[in-house]
């Protein structure tokens, strides 16, 4: 069975709590965040808005997709996703990856971006370290400490950590250090190619994948035709993202009707997907209806009847 998580952009406080609360109710499996300091829109921080979640949800798990960890003292990171697990009684997914296309986020943070990929993969163990051990200790390039212990300790022994981005890089720290792994902007043959990476990975470092969870972010938007929703899915990620979206729509959306949809998403599935977190692509208006739409016409067809 495909479980689906729900990404969600930046709206108001009171919409963005009340939305929260009806993917809940439609039946998602997770709400996400997206993580960025400086971006060409508005964003909250992502772990304090996951924090304002815990107590208005109750079931579904809370993820990061992704917390760029490298822009981040990764001690601070790890104290601040403790506290989010706490808060919500053990619901947290830690996803975290390197970013660097917006070269302004790390000169705001004075991290040099050419060493954006060594932190995160220092800064998942250290994240590990403190939250499993009392006193923790770690000698590493970028942090250094010994006999320390940040408390309360999460609910989880240890919150899953999923690494995102396709690069090579990226995967092997899927598969050296990865819960699960997150894509985006993939196609279903690169997804399975991808896998195998990963899989080669952790043969290599000793590791089991028991457990494992592959997942992609996806961005979607139902619409009356492809067409239709094609131009508006074009429209609202040029806007987002500040480039033109339109040579990507056929090659990494998943758009049109709800058949389209789980028809586009069912080739993920059989490379071997096994969760998606649907970014649903519309108006602001809109994205509650695109929810609907998602939890009535598409997650069905995934699920045990």
């Amino acid at each position: 069975m495909m479980r689906f998580g729900v990404q969600l952009g930046m709206l108001p406080p009171e919409e963005q709590f009340a939305l929260v609360r009806r993917v809940e109710e439609l039946g998602f499996d997770s709400v996400w965040t997206g993580d960025h300091l400086s971006f060409h829109t508005p964003l909250y921080e992502s772990l304090t808005l996951l924090a304002s979640y815990a107590p208005i949800t109750r079931r579904i798990r809370l993820g990061t997709a992704v917390y760029l960890l490298a822009l981040r003292a990764p001690a601070v990171a790890a104290k601040m996703a403790a506290t989010v697990d706490v808060l919500s009684g053990g619901r947290l997914v830690f996803g975290v990856g390197v970013g660097g296309e917006n070269p302004k986020e790390f000169e705001l943070c004075g991290v040099p971006r050419s060493e954006r990929g060594a932190r995160v993969s220092e800064g998942i163990d250290v994240v590990r370290t403190l939250w499993r051990d009392t006193p923790a200790t770690f000698e590493g390039r970028f942090t250094r400490f010994k006999a320390v212990s940040i408390d309360p300790k999460p609910v989880q022994t240890l919150p899953p950590i999923w690494v995102g981005g396709r690069s090579d890089a990226a995967l092997a720290r899927a598969g050296r250090q990865g819960d699960g792994w997150v894509s985006y902007v993939v196609q279903p043959a690169r997804y399975a190619q991808s896998l195998e990476t990963i899989r080669a990975a952790a043969h290599a470092a000793g590791r089991s994948l028991d457990g494992f969870t592959a997942a992609h972010l996806a961005f979607v938007t139902i619409g009356r035709d492809y067409a239709q929703a094609k131009a508006t899915w074009v429209a609202q990620l040029s806007q987002r993202y500040a480039q033109d979206f339109e040579p990507l729509a056929g090659k990494y959306g998943i758009i049109g009707t709800p058949a389209q949809c789980a028809e586009q998403l069912a080739a993920f599935a059989e490379a071997g997907c096994v969760y998606v977190i649907c970014d649903a692509i519309g108006e602001p208006r809109d994205r509650r209806a695109q929810l609907e739409a998602l939890a009535a016409d598409v997650l069905p067809r995934f699920r045990p009847r």
